[in-house]
């Protein structure tokens, strides 16, 4: 079973999608016994990230998601992957700080958002050469946990992870069976 944490500000359907095809049960919730039951975490997101730091603390599941990410596979994806930092300049917030670094404004010569198809760089052969879609305006800095990037204007930080802690920039889900097979190398470990 996978859990998806609801905290209403994640590409849920597509997420829900990808998951039914590559045949995984799933479950969304942000209630702790739900997840605590689950092989791995999915934290979806879309938006701004004070403003999804601010509906988790008011739902009451920041300490839940702290102790589920000691445990479990957890997977932040989009937003998702910049609220497992220690901060960000989107909001002036604090993030969970599941891994060492801070999120900040994209400065590139490029438009922003960073917005469609780029290639991944890694010493990973399950990423490297591998085109997935993006959608993001702020990005990891200051990190020390990339496991691939990507060029545009200034190298994006596409795949971080320590451990069980594994953060997605991209949009599996909207990458296409490149990006659902990447997802499923996510949530069994072996990215």
């Amino acid at each position: 079973m996978i859990g998806i944490i609801d905290y209403s500000l994640g590409n849920i359907q597509n997420i829900k999608n990808a998951l039914e095809k590559l045949g995984y049960e799933y479950i969304l919730s942000s209630k702790y016994e739900d997840l605590a039951e689950c092989e791995a975490i999915l934290l979806p997101g879309v938006g701004h990230f004070g403003n999804a730091m601010e509906t988790i603390t008011r739902l009451g599941i920041r300490e839940d998601l702290l102790k589920l990410a000691e445990t479990k596979r957890f997977i932040g994806i989009c937003l998702g992957m910049q609220l497992l930092f220690e901060e960000s300049e989107e909001g002036n917030a604090q993030g969970l700080g599941l891994l060492a670094g801070r999120i900040a404004r994209m400065e590139t010569p490029h438009p922003v958002p960073h917005l469609g198809w780029n290639t991944l760089e890694s010493t990973s052969p399950a990423l490297d050469g591998k085109d997935v879609y993006f959608v993001h305006s702020f990005m990891a800095t200051e990190t020390d946990s990339t496991i691939a990037t990507a060029e545009y204007g200034v190298t994006v930080p596409a795949v971080v992870g320590k451990g069980n802690i594994i953060g997605i920039q991209f949009h599996p889900e909207k990458s296409g069976d490149i990006g659902v097979e990447m997802l499923k190398q996510a949530i069994e470990g072996g990215i």
